[in-house]
């Protein structure tokens, strides 16, 4: 009779995915506070930079509404990625979750992976929620498939701030993770004209704009109304450059607290 030891079978990686994702997911909606900021701080900002201006015209003569709108969705998205994925990372590790999962046939690609997918889910119901109180609130005014193009390039070019909150939760506590985002992300998405459109900032901001990730960024959802001060173009090769940039960051901090923990 064969003494071999039987090899435990593991489930097929999508299904752990979905698994993994599923229970990421429950786990916030289990925490109202969390989910409630996700969806509630981009309606706030749009209620008291974009209410205000929504009627008004640009330059150019076209509405100032759907402008923010499109502005306030690219700022919906990327913080969630930043503040909502970055900082969650932090707080796993500071709970040790990471510790316990390594002792699961889990794959920690796999999990990463689930974490993103959550952090782009609330991404998407954020910018739904602020698309229908721009819409009902404010009476901004964007056609369907404006306003599909403007969500679909927000979630698409997201991939240099999910780089960047994976490089804070990495490299930071949970403790620190919040100040560092907040020192980091808030500053560069005023200058780059998320919250008050680039022409009307001081002039050392509109320098400084064209240098930040969140300014490309904001670029694809102006483009899908044609109010974009660079081509779509120079855009993309732009996050592609930051793109590579923060992911280089980003898997070294990760590659640095694994090394520092299972070596």
């Amino acid at each position: 009779m064969s003494t071999a030891a039987v090899r435990p079978s593991v489930a097929p990686v999508p299904r752990m995915l979905l698994a993994q994702t599923r229970a990421q997911l429950l786990n916030y909606l289990r925490i109202p506070a969390f989910t409630l900021t996700s969806l509630l701080l981009p309606i706030m900002f749009f209620t008291f930079f974009g209410l205000p201006q929504a009627h008004n015209r640009l330059p150019n003569g076209q509405s100032v509404g759907p402008y923010l709108l499109a502005s306030f969705a690219a700022y919906c998205v990327s913080s969630v990625m930043v503040y909502n994925f970055g900082i969650g990372v932090a707080t796993r590790r500071g709970m040790k979750q990471d510790l316990l999962e390594r002792a699961t046939p889990l794959p920690p690609a796999v999990s990463l992976a689930a974490n993103v997918l959550v952090a782009i889910l609330f991404a998407l119901g954020c910018t739904l929620a602020l698309f229908a109180f721009a819409i009902v609130v404010g009476g901004v005014r964007v056609s369907p498939g404006t306003g599909l193009s403007i969500v679909a390039r927000a979630l698409l070019g997201s991939v240099p701030l999910i780089a960047l909150g994976m490089a804070i939760g990495y490299s930071s506590g949970p403790n620190a993770a919040p100040a560092i985002a907040n020192l980091i992300y808030l500053p560069m998405s005023f200058a780059s004209g998320l919250f008050i459109p680039v022409q009307f900032l001081p002039s050392l901001f509109q320098k400084i704009a064209p240098v930040l990730p969140t300014y490309h960024y904001a670029q694809l959802t102006w483009d899908a109304l044609g109010q974009a001060s660079e081509s779509l173009g120079t855009a993309a090769l732009a996050l592609a450059g930051w793109t590579v940039v923060l992911l280089v960051v980003a898997v070294r901090v990760y590659q640095l607290d694994q090394r520092r923990k299972f070596s």
